[in-house]
């Protein structure tokens, strides 16, 4: 780890000139697990960062299980200017966490907020998974009243996905493990807006839940096209322009930077990748997209060129408009992907 931290620096070192302004809003550390690392290599980092960049950040995450959040651990993350936690509680119920392979208990999902507020941490969001295979919802409405009642101010949610060549997706194949109809999922999704709109919370971006004050200022840039420098293993970058990745192999990676040379892979995008990216994440977001700003910089009128489909999206109540604004009803947020594709270029 610590060989691997190393690393890390060295690359932001390297990669010093990738974006076009020396000065970050945010530092996410970001999954795998990197609350696994030291303090002393998270330290090192930020100091790194600070060096080549700049130190006075809006927000800073770490994503943390909650069996790591002891009280040594949140002492050092709060002393480093660590300000934001992302805990992966997933599930609050026993048998669903184990079923997940996570290492923590319900009872220590129950009690993570509650550790580290203790010492002094103010911004939390928790991760949930929806679309768990079950007679009724039940088990999914226990969850979100939990998370809910924990008032993180932030909440992540995403349906179980099955993934080829993981160990769900060998069950799917095998027949051990049936995931649950789209019906179901969507009906969960469906429960995930209503509970947490009735607590207070408001849906920013199709997967993401924050009361008014507690947007995820990082994420939020992230929809917005804001560039960004991913380091590390498997880390996406995007300046602007073009996105890029390292490699997700942590040898391969190690081996690149121990050799000089940067493992970061360059995907040029074109106009057209770039206008369908920009589409993609902004309906994604309640903020949606300006079809204006979209004719201006791209030259393509979509509301001409794709009145046909506007128009029957409109008749579906899939769209908000808002002068020439376009976001998603909350319907049209189950469908916000497919909405995106069928306005493509």
């Amino acid at each position: 780890m610590e060989q691997m931290a190393n690393m890390i620096c060295q690359e932001i070192e390297i990669r010093a000139n990738y974006l076009p302004d020396k000065t970050l809003e945010t530092v996410y550390f970001g999954g795998g697990t990197p609350s696994l690392l030291s303090p002393t290599s998270i330290d090192k980092i930020l100091n790194q960062i600070a060096l080549t960049f700049n130190s006075d950040w809006k927000e800073v995450t770490l994503e943390a299980n909650p069996d790591d959040l002891n009280e040594n651990n949140l002492r050092a993350w709060k002393s480093l200017g660590i300000d934001r936690l992302s805990l992966g509680i997933q599930s609050f119920d026993e048998q669903v966490l184990k079923f997940y392979n996570r290492a923590h208990t319900a009872k220590e999902s129950k009690s993570a907020i509650a550790k580290a507020r203790k010492i002094g941490f103010e911004k939390f969001s928790l991760d949930l998974i929806y679309g768990f295979p079950q007679p009724d919802h039940e088990l999914w409405k226990r969850d979100l009243s939990e998370a809910i009642k924990q008032n993180p101010g932030h909440i992540s949610s995403y349906a179980l996905t099955v993934e080829s060549k993981t160990a769900l997706g060998n069950w799917v194949n095998k027949g051990t493990f049936k995931p649950a109809e789209e019906d179901f999922v969507a009906d969960q999704f469906e429960i995930l807006q209503e509970q947490t709109e009735k607590a207070g919370y408001i849906q920013y971006e199709v997967s993401n839940f924050g009361m008014p004050d507690q947007f995820a200022l990082h994420n939020t840039n992230y929809w917005k096209g804001v560039p960004y420098l991913g380091v590390g293993p498997s880390a996406h970058s995007f300046d602007g322009q073009n996105r890029g990745a390292n490699p997700s192999n942590n040898s391969l990676y190690l081996k690149s930077m121990e050799s000089g040379a940067i493992p970061f892979v360059v995907d040029n995008l074109s106009a057209d990748d770039r206008l369908n990216e920009s589409i993609l994440t902004g309906l994604r977001t309640l903020w949606g997209i300006d079809l204006e700003e979209i004719n201006n910089v791209f030259g393509i009128d979509l509301l001409t060129s794709k009145k046909v489909i506007l128009s029957k999206m409109d008749s579906e109540g899939w769209l908000i408009w808002k002068d020439k604004n376009l976001s998603l009803s909350k319907s049209g947020k189950l469908l916000a992907d497919s909405i995106a594709e069928a306005l493509f270029v």
